[in-house]
């Protein structure tokens, strides 16, 4: 028996968990976990249901019956086999603690992903890239050719069927054409506690500041610079006696964890976008487990 996922979002009404219960099991699936949410002030309901289809009902077939109820409810719904990675494309400047970072959990099955390419524009890690047998393009980015930058960048999206881009401290700004056709499908990690201390030093502005917990934030890419819905965030303690480059480190240890853990969230049909801001559910039994712990 395969695992099976599915996710749901509609308005706000009573019956609906009763509405897609019934219906899961009236076809012989039993569900192992669930999640739930209302947000009342914006007429807004999310679930996310993990099963198993006892009798043997295709993915296909349940999602096929199940669109008559949804449209009595007014949802919008898909429902994903876990088994299926997803596809993925990585994006990398010159700083490569989360690039090495997600190549490991990759590695090990604790990030169960199909990292299709790694993109940079620069040279800095294409050994590392090549030596874990994954493809990887070095695309220059200047004022003078960013828009045959992002199309070359669009093309690998597209000639390997990617479903999401990972931004791995790539410090370049993508164009609002290419956040509006992406929309949804790229993450970026800030190295920040977002919304305080943005701009390009804020380990800097908190060290000046004398703060005692430095952070970061991982959200989906709007054109709004950083401030698109926030999936995933953490601290950490400092005290007065670290200097700026110890609160570097220190967040760069933050960065890769936020990072890894929004990916996951993410590929684990786990998030749902509601409005400016993200709904994440808890995982499902097993979904942290790693192929190997090696």
């Amino acid at each position: 028996m395969s695992k099976i996922i599915l996710t749901v979002a509609c308005p706000v009404r009573s019956g609906v968990v009763a509405a897609i219960s019934t219906y899961l099991a009236e076809r012989g699936c039993n569900i192992h976990d669930s999640s739930q949410f209302s947000d009342i002030e914006n007429d807004r309901f999310f679930m996310r249901l993990s099963f198993v289809s006892e009798q043997g009902v295709t993915q296909e077939a349940l999602s096929d019956g199940f669109a008559e109820i949804a449209a009595r409810l007014g949802a919008d719904f898909a429902f994903h086999d876990p088994s299926e990675k997803m596809k993925v494309v990585i994006m990398v400047s010159r700083f490569g603690h989360c690039l090495n970072d997600l190549l490991y959990r990759w590695q090990i099955g604790a990030l169960p992903v199909d990292i299709v390419a790694v993109i940079s524009n620069h040279m800095d890690y294409q050994k590392v890239v090549v030596n874990h047998d994954l493809p990887f393009h070095c695309i220059k980015v200047t004022k003078q050719n960013k828009p045959e930058a992002e199309a070359a960048i669009l093309r690998v999206v597209e000639d390997t069927g990617a479903d999401l881009i990972v931004l791995a401290r790539y410090m370049q700004i993508l164009s609002d054409e290419m956040c509006r056709k992406m929309s949804g499908r790229i993450i970026n990690i800030h190295h920040s506690f977002l919304p305080s201390f943005k701009g390009a030093n804020p380990y800097k502005q908190a060290f000046e500041r004398g703060v005692k917990l430095i952070g970061a934030t991982s959200h989906y890419v709007t054109a709004d610079l950083d401030e698109g819905p926030i999936i995933e965030q953490d601290t950490i303690r400092v005290t007065h006696a670290q200097s700026a480059d110890d609160y570097v480190s220190l967040g760069r240890d933050v960065e890769s964890q936020v990072l890894a853990r929004a990916i996951h969230a993410h590929i684990h049909r786990r998030v749902f976008l509601n409005g400016d801001k993200t709904v994440v559910f808890p995982a499902s039994p097993g979904e942290h487990a790693s192929e190997r712990m090696g």
